[in-house]
């Protein structure tokens, strides 16, 4: 989109500053050509200084010094095409004006007074240091890019990272890809966040950077899938949005073996209200030929990743959380199986159907729900698709109450299927209620608040669950 602007801008002339903040980092250090092409306009820097230094030297020389000028200033408009290599940005219609120092403010303030006096679209290159001013973090700008609470003398987080979903993902994609060669990792620019490193570090000739790139991710993947490669790329739920096209035209379509795993789904709280992952199961739900998962727990997630990349040979979709799996203990772990979900308790007086991190709180639920003498029947939907019809029908049939439990929007998710399954099937409900977050844009905040705020925690469910059920037994 930067370049589709910037085309668009040299072309129509229009009257305007763009800044190009270079600190030579994405999330992780850039990747690719346009990257190469700014590290030699870095150089132009250099270029401009010692060409200053030498004109004035050559000056002072009696005689033949202004000769020399001249014929070194021809001399120096070829060296500076070897140099700088027909400089892009003028080429495609803009001003290009620096590099500057992005920490120099009087400098700054100069360039942007130059850029207002000029007609036509500008560019001002500016140079920044990420991190700068604290040596730790302009020494690991990767790691210091999103960070908790941490010693300000050693730069060590002030809380120990416990193990979570990207980590659990990472150790698992290693551990299979040692078993088959043609397994491959594709990130767009996320290899830390993604739980990538040790990945790139083991097997750096099947990794590959992309950049900050997800649609071409999506492309290459594709590609690679049509020559018998089997491309894992892990994205968070919120840049998935980005792909959304290649995901239905270059792979769907195709059924191409690809595997999408959709890191940091559902509520992620601090990131900030952009970086909500709640639309992914709804948006992929609308595309036919994907097999879409979601893991209850660590243990879960390495069982569904396997099956995707070995058992499976179309598109799949495996969506997991941020952070940590939640303490619970689960008394039943079945194999997987394409379209089959998981009962983890038979009971007679509400079904609970819950996908993903929402399982544990179901699981939860039916034991407080227990103390009150209220029996449930909780399925671990496992697959949003294909849906496990036959284990769901039954459960309903059985108890006549329902509720969905998921870690997403209210529209075109597990609530959903669940609604359109039982007027498919005509099935008699007293209570039917789908726990998911409403429609609307979900502020930033801790993740336990918005879970109250909306419903969506345990104890806000539970209440509902035995107000409900007791209104049904006096009805």
């Amino acid at each position: 989109m930067a370049l589709e602007a910037l085309n668009d801008a040299g072309y129509s002339k229009a009257k305007m500053t763009v800044i190009l903040n270079d600190n030579e980092m994405s999330i992780s250090k850039n990747m690719g050509g346009v990257n190469m092409l700014l590290t030699k306009l870095r150089t132009k820097r250099t270029y401009t200084k010692s060409n200053v230094s030498i004109k004035n030297i050559l000056n002072e020389i009696p005689v033949v010094g202004k000769p020399v000028v001249k014929i070194v200033q021809r001399v120096k408009r070829s060296i500076k095409q070897l140099i700088i290599p027909k400089m892009f940005f003028e080429d495609i219609g803009f001003r290009y004006l620096g590099p500057v120092d992005g920490h120099d403010e009087q400098e700054l303030e100069r360039m942007l007074k130059i850029s207002k006096e000029l007609d036509g679209p500008v560019l001002i290159h500016v140079l920044t240091k990420k991190g700068k001013g604290y040596l730790k973090a302009e020494e690991n700008p990767d790691r210091f890019h999103a960070t908790g609470p941490f010693d300000l003398v050693t730069g060590e987080p002030l809380k120990k990272k416990k193990k979570d979903y990207s980590k659990a993902f990472g150790e698992k994609l290693v551990e299979i890809a040692g078993k088959n060669k043609n397994v491959v990792a594709i990130t767009a620019s996320m290899k830390d966040g993604t739980g990538l490193k040790e990945f790139a570090k083991k097997y750096p000739e099947r990794f590959f950077d992309i950049g900050i790139a997800e649609q071409h991710a999506l492309g290459l993947a594709a590609g690679m899938a049509k020559d018998g490669i089997i491309p894992v790329v892990p994205i968070y739920s919120s840049f998935y949005q980005r792909a959304y096209d290649q995901v239905i035209h270059d792979i769907a379509i195709q059924k191409l073996h690809v595997v999408m795993c959709v890191d940091r789904a559902g509520i992620v709280g601090a990131d900030g209200e952009t970086h909500q992952g709640l639309l992914d199961l709804s948006f992929f739900r609308l595309v036919p030929n994907l097999t879409i998962l979601a893991p209850k727990d660590f243990k879960e997630l390495e069982e569904m990743l396997e099956y995707a990349i070995l058992d499976i040979k179309g598109p799949v979709v495996i969506r997991y959380p941020r952070g940590g799996e939640e303490e619970e203990k689960f008394n039943v772990n079945e194999k997987i199986v394409t379209g089959k979900a998981e009962v983890l308790r038979k009971g007679e007086d509400i079904s609970i159907i819950a996908i993903g991190k929402m399982v544990a709180r179901a699981n939860r639920i039916a034991k407080e729900l227990e103390k009150e003498n209220i029996s449930s029947y909780v399925i671990n939907a496992r697959f949003l698709k294909p849906l496990d019809k036959e284990k769901i029908i039954e459960a309903i049939r059985k108890t006549k109450n329902v509720i969905t439990i998921e870690d997403g929007t209210c529209i075109n998710g597990l609530g959903t299927a669940i609604e359109e399954l039982i007027v498919e099937e005509k099935l008699d409900v007293a209570f039917f209620k789908k726990f998911a977050y409403p429609d609307q844009f979900i502020k930033h905040g801790d993740v336990g608040i918005l879970e109250k705020e909306n419903g969506m925690d345990g104890k806000s469910i539970l209440d509902l669950i035995k107000r409900e059920i007791k209104i049904s037994e006096k009805v």
